[in-house]
Formats: C-alpha cells, structure tokens, sequence
C-alpha cells in the first residue's frame, strides 16, 4: 500500500484525483499506476486501469490470475468490472467510496456470484492515511473554485471601475 499512496501523491501533483494502484506478482511490483484523467483527458483513466493494462502489457496477456491489485480508494463500477475481467484473485483498497465505490459501498461487484469470477476483497487498509489525502484535495479543490468564481463575478476589471 506504501507505493499506492505514493502513486496518488503523484496524481496529486499531476493536479489529478489523488488515487494509486500496484499491481503485484509473487510479492514483487509488476506494474503501478495513478488517476490520470486530468492530465491524459480521459475519463477511463483511473489509477487501477492505468495498473492492470500496464500490468497485462508486461505479462503479455490480459489474464492477470495469479496478480493482487492494491488501490488507495475503493474502485468504481467501471474498475471494479476490470477487475473481474482480468480475472484478478485478489483486491486490497484503502478508503471506502460511499458516493461511488463497488465493492462493498453502493454494489459488490467483485463479489457478485452471478458474475464468471469473484474477487477476494480486503478493504480499509491505511484508510485514514488515503481518506485524509482525498479530503485534503478536494477542500483545496472546492477553495480554489470558490476564490475563481468570486473574482469572475467581480467581472472583466476585477471590480475596478
């Protein structure tokens, strides 16, 4: 969980959600991965795909069966559906996502006996360390869209007549 949270600290450096993910093989990394959807402009860049398709291009097969993923912020349907697909046996997250998290908060897609595979799902590991990172984020987030729209509603002169 130590280089997931150094992947989202880098996010957040990139100005990106600060969310990481490990992809790890018999103990050792095999690839790693960061929210970038800021800085590639795309909406399915989320730390866990960035780590499972890095992950399946270094094994050379989208298989990733004998792999653990390890991510800071419970995943989203979208990466919780990846997981299943790559046919990951293993997921360890940090901080629930009660608005959006589906493993446990709003579905249990890992889970989900229906589906061709399951997940084994451990959830909470350094939570407080990848909640309090989130959090920090977004406040520093909510202040500077604040502080934007109070100078744009002074308008064009920035108040001066």
């Amino acid at each position: 969980m130590d280089r997931a949270l150094e992947e989202a600290r880098a996010a957040e450096r990139d100005g990106d959600v600060p969310v990481g993910a490990l992809v790890v093989r018999d103990g050792e990394k095999l690839a790693s991965g960061r929210n970038r959807r800021e800085v590639d402009a795309d909406p399915t860049a989320h730390a866990e795909l960035v780590a499972i398709r890095r992950a399946a291009r270094a094994l050379g097969q989208w298989r990733l069966d004998d792999c653990w993923l390890y991510v800071t912020l419970e995943p989203c349907v979208m990466c919780a559906g990846a997981l299943v697909n790559a046919r990951l046996p293993a997921l360890v997250f940090g901080a629930h996502d009660p608005k959006a998290g589906a493993v446990g908060s709003l579905y249990d897609v890992c889970r989900d006996e229906r589906l061709n595979h399951q997940v084994a799902v451990t959830g909470g590991v350094r939570a407080d360390e990848a909640g309090e990172m989130l959090q920090r984020f977004f406040r520093a987030r909510r202040a500077r869209s604040r502080r934007n729209h109070r100078i744009a509603s002074l308008g064009p002169a920035g108040g001066v007549a």
